[in-house]
């Protein structure tokens, strides 16, 4: 737990220090007296020293899931912008696509395609082959769902 607790301590100087913030943090978790074996579950996170014990494996695998939750990490405007463009701009670049839009922090895109130029087989398979492209195109944490959206309208009036 005070791994787990501990951890990222080196974020809040690793601008003023040498050294990776899984390095700073185990250097100050050490000087303050902290158990080897949560200095080395500190200092094994990342991956930079090998993991030796259960205690360090869990503290690792437990940042990489926090790490790749929606909003968990900090993201310029500019950079978070980019990656939706990129994810509208690869949906767009499919033939019979109308309009696309990046929804939940880019988690999801839903495509709208016309329906006299893609019948329900193609929207599935147009689906697939977007997910299939972003996978190929873009480094991106956790997944992205794609929804295609064909609309058929019928309108009539009564007299």
């Amino acid at each position: 737990r005070r791994a787990g607790l501990l951890h990222d301590l080196g974020k809040a100087i690793d601008f003023e220090r040498e050294g990776s913030h899984a390095q700073i943090s185990a250097e100050i978790t050490r000087a303050h007296g902290e158990r080897e074996e949560v200095v080395h579950a500190v200092e094994a996170h990342h991956g930079e020293v090998e993991i030796q014990s259960v205690e360090a494996a869990l503290v690792q695998a437990a940042d990489a899931i926090s790490a790749s939750r929606p909003g968990a990490r900090r993201e310029t405007l500019e950079g978070y912008l980019k990656r939706l463009e990129s994810l509208e701009s690869i949906a767009m670049g499919f033939e019979g696509v109308e309009k696309v839009y990046a929804i939940h922090a880019g988690r999801e895109i839903r495509v709208l395609v016309k329906p006299d130029d893609v019948d329900d087989l193609t929207a599935y398979e147009l689906a697939r082959d977007m997910a299939g492209r972003i996978e190929q195109e873009m480094n991106y944490p956790g997944q992205i769902r794609v929804t295609v959206i064909r609309e058929t309208r019928a309108t009539e009036y009564a007299k």
